[in-house]
Formats: structure tokens, sequence, C-alpha cells
């Protein structure tokens, strides 16, 4: 699709193998139309079903899987030595984490959590319902760690105990936190689809914003929310952001300099993965705000963050990675005019967008 795809190799990598010997589909790709009708099938290490979703750079970042439990079902206890940070998409039930079995952590979600296992930890999960079936997205950091070692019975028989990020405290996943600017650093968040966000002016046309960092995660997390008839300014950064759509319907442009503009229609559910330093700019062409979480892989530390984010939010011609509306191909925006008639919304841009509409 983007000619940044990753050259064909004569071997597969440890991490490409153990996933093939996982015995459920992979699909590779950009663009999920709904995670929550995505085929999964049985996965016996996990007594669950699932899929994989890798992505142009998966090998060497980050990878994101499906798992889908039966009603009344419990996963098989597993701990492996990388991040793994988990949005629950439909159902409800609970999750034990422990590094002692006697000393368990206990905590219940619902459609719209967000939470990580912390580091090496054992873990399980429950589905509560017995009708229903529970069935989340997992972005973890796999690949890096699989690769590293090239075992992975090494990562996933390793018995360190990471005690700095995790201590088998019994409040660990009460969903308290601690917020430092724009970002809130806990472990749980209940309800992420209808989290109070905060101003963030830097992309544009009144949007707003909140970045959680998980379980002292080096992978992290942000919300991003814009109003109705409005659209978000262009930008690029590295591999592995996984955007899940969480409200509204609209779309999402993407593209490499140079090349013709490819678009992906989404509403709640749809998954868009970025390629790697690939403009992308998404649109929210319905009757109510458009919200999504991305899955990143970056790390969370401060002067890592900062840089990001200042060169991010940092308009192309001053050596920054975002797309002015002033300087944006002016078709992008009679796009947007066109698609907001179509349904019926009054386009909000006025006061964001001069040049690009002449």
């Amino acid at each position: 699709m983007f000619d940044n795809a990753p050259q064909q190799r004569s071997r597969k990598s440890v991490y490409e193998q153990w996933v093939a010997h996982q015995g459920v589909p992979l699909i590779q790709g950009h663009y999920i139309a709904d995670l929550k009708t995505t085929p999964v099938e049985p996965w016996a290490r996990r007594n669950a079903a699932g899929c994989f979703i890798n992505h142009d750079a998966s090998n060497t970042s980050n990878d994101c899987y499906l798992l889908e439990l039966a009603p009344g079902q419990e996963t098989t206890p597993q701990h492996q030595l990388y991040e793994e940070m988990i949005y629950v998409l439909r159902g409800r039930g609970a999750t034990s984490v422990w590094y002692d079995e006697h000393r368990k952590s206990s905590f219940e979600w619902g459609a719209g959590s967000l939470f990580a296992i912390p580091m090496n930890a054992w873990h399980q999960h429950f589905n509560a319902s017995g009708s229903e079936p529970v069935r989340y997205i997992g972005v973890t950091s796999a690949p890096i760690a699989i690769n590293l070692y090239g075992d992975p019975e090494f990562i996933f028989n390793c018995d360190y105990r990471f005690i700095s990020r995790y201590a088998g405290e019994a409040d660990y996943f009460s969903g308290d936190g601690t917020l430092t600017g724009m970002v809130w650093e806990t472990n749980f968040v209940a309800d992420v689809p209808n989290y109070a966000l905060l101003a963030y002016p830097e992309r544009g046309a009144g949007g707003r914003n909140i970045k959680f960092t998980l379980a002292r995660n080096q992978m992290g997390a942000h919300v991003s929310e814009f109003p109705i008839g409005t659209y978000k300014k262009a930008h690029r950064h590295g591999p592995g952001a996984h955007v899940i759509i969480l409200n509204g319907d609209g779309y999402s442009l993407m593209w490499n300099e140079g090349e013709p503009i490819q678009r992906f229609d989404w509403q709640p559910g749809t998954l868009v993965i970025p390629p790697n330093r690939t403009f992308h700019q998404h649109f929210n062409v319905g009757a109510s705000p458009a919200r999504y979480l991305a899955l990143r892989f970056s790390g969370n530390e401060e002067s890592k963050a900062a840089v990001r984010n200042l060169v991010s939010s940092r308009s192309v011609k001053l050596g920054g990675d975002q797309i002015e509306y002033e300087d944006q191909d002016p078709s992008i925006h009679r796009m947007f005019v066109q698609d907001t008639a179509r349904h019926g919304v009054e386009v909000q841009m006025e006061e964001f967008v001069v040049a690009a509409t002449r």
C-alpha cells in the first residue's frame, strides 16, 4: 500500500515464527474496518479465540492482537517479559494480576476500559457474562523482546519481578493517578469513551486530548477528540500508533510526500495504524464529536515526550512534522466540504482554514 513497507526477507524473524506457531490468523495491513467483527479462530494457548494484526514495522516495534473469550470462560494464566496495553471492545469481566499467588490484585472492567499488564506479572482474564463473549485488543512490545532474546521460552518463563513497576498493591488498578500537564499516570481507566479531556490547540480545530502512562510502561496512549464539522492538522511520526475509533463517523487520509492521497473511512470500532513517517489527517463528518484512542509504541520519559510533541506539532516549514492548514493541499478541504454536505453537517472550519479554501 505504501512504499515504505518492509523488504521481503528470506528468513522469518523469531517473532514471526512465534506468531505463525500460535495457530491463529495473521492480518497484515494498516486498516481494519471493524475490530468488533474481525474474524478470530481458536487459540489453544490462551483458552480463547484470537488473531494477530501486524503493521509495516511490527517486526521491529509493536504488534497487536484481538482476543475473544467465550461466555463464562477464563484465559490460561500467563506472564511475559514484554509490555501490554489492553482496551476492551465489548463485554464485561475481571482480571487478576500477581507475582505472588497468595497476593493478587483483582479488578473488574467493561466495554471502554483501558489497562496495562505490569511487566512480567502473572495475569488471568475472566468473562463475567454467561451469555455474551468478551473481546479486547492488546498492543504489546512482544516483537522487540522476542527478537532480542531469540527464545520465546525465556520470554514466557523468566521469573524476574519488576517490583519498581508493580509490587502486589491491592489498589493498583483502582483508577487513581497523577496528572502532570497533559499526562495522566495511572494503571486503569474505567471508561475511555467518556473520559474528561483537556484543550489541545496545537493540533487545531478546537481539539481536546489526554495522554496516559500506564503501569510505568515505555509504551503509551492518548485520547483525542475533535468537534462536529472539523478536522485535525496533518502530521507524521514513527510507527506503531494503533488508532481505535471510539465515537463519531469520518475518515482519515494517509500519504507519503509526492504520492497519491489514500482515504480510509471509519466508525466506532475501526482501527487505523499510520505507517512509519506517513502523513495522516483525521476528519469528522458525523453528527457528534469524534474521539479516538491511540495506543503507541514510543517511550514516555518526560524528555522523549517533550521532544516528540514539539516536533510533531511544529510546521514542516520549520523542520517539524505537521502541515498547517494554510499549507495543505486545497483539495483536502474541498473533499471535506463535499462530505459534510452529504452528511447534512455544517462545516466549522472557517476560523481555522484560510488559504486552503482559495
